[in-house]
């Protein structure tokens, strides 16, 4: 492992001592925080960050994933690079302000990345909720963006990994149901992204699949399906038909009282 640090001096400035630790020990409003990882948000100058902090995954969670034939998530610099290729394929997210990465066994390596909070958003999933009451027009402008997001994308060869209607955010300053347009929508939370996919490949149709089960519950028609379709990449019948299989199967997986539990003991963590 290769250890970084770029930290800005507007950010180094509240900072003491050791830079690295302080931006791995920094408090803040507990976002997100499970085993091995943490998301926070803190104010600088009047101004919102977000940082998360990656503590080490251990070689247990290591293994877990490479007998699975996953590719495990070790750290902060995942997300980095993945910020980085959204800036070089156009595809707008949380702008990067530092990271930062210690260690030498990839299981106890401990990183951070620091992002600049996007201020009032609303992701696609809330808007989601109100989907019956919008103009036709709103509503296929919406679906044409995501389309249009998702080819550009896939065409570059990344899989989010995480592709569901809460990742897509607007700023609320850009939302106006009435209007035909959707500008600006962008993806966030890329900690888990891959590189290097083949844009039919299975990880890519995972990406879709969790997109449309995460729109199940809102009551999009398959007339909202098929914009989509028109504005994705070009795909076949035999990917279609494993999009519908697996979003079914992460459906039942959802509602099983497994998940759900674990759903609520994750709720529960963030203080």
């Amino acid at each position: 492992m290769n250890n970084h640090l770029v930290v800005p001096d507007f950010i180094k400035k509240h900072l003491n001592g050791d830079t690295f630790e302080a931006l791995m020990q920094m408090p803040g409003k507990a976002f997100r925080d499970v085993r091995g990882r943490k998301t926070i948000q803190v104010a600088l100058d009047g101004k919102s960050y977000f940082i998360k902090q990656h503590f080490g995954v251990g070689w247990v969670e290591i293994f877990k994933n490479l007998v699975a034939f996953k590719k495990p998530i070790l750290g902060a610099m995942t997300e980095v690079n993945a910020i980085q290729k959204l800036n070089t394929v156009g595809i707008p997210t949380t702008p990067l302000v530092a990271y930062g990465q210690q260690g030498c066994s990839p299981a106890s390596t401990r990183s951070f990345v620091m992002t600049e909070d996007l201020g009032e958003i609303v992701t696609i999933e809330e808007l989601c909720a109100d989907w019956q009451s919008y103009p036709q027009s709103f509503k296929q402008a919406l679906m044409q963006a995501m389309a249009e997001l998702a080819s550009r994308l896939h065409g570059a060869g990344l899989a989010h990994r995480d592709f569901y209607l809460c990742h897509f955010v607007l700023k609320k300053q850009d939302v106006n149901t009435e209007r035909a347009t959707v500008k600006n929508l962008h993806l966030i939370d890329l900690h888990r992204m891959l590189q290097g996919q083949a844009s039919s490949g299975k990880v890519v149709m995972k990406d879709i699949a969790g997109l449309y089960f995460s729109a199940m519950q809102y009551g999009l028609s398959p007339q909202d399906l098929d914009i989509f379709k028109q504005h994705y990449l070009p795909q076949n019948a035999a990917f279609w038909a494993q999009v519908e299989s697996r979003a079914q199967a992460l459906l039942s997986k959802f509602n099983s009282q497994k998940f759900q539990q674990r759903l609520q003991q994750e709720k529960s963590a963030i203080h």
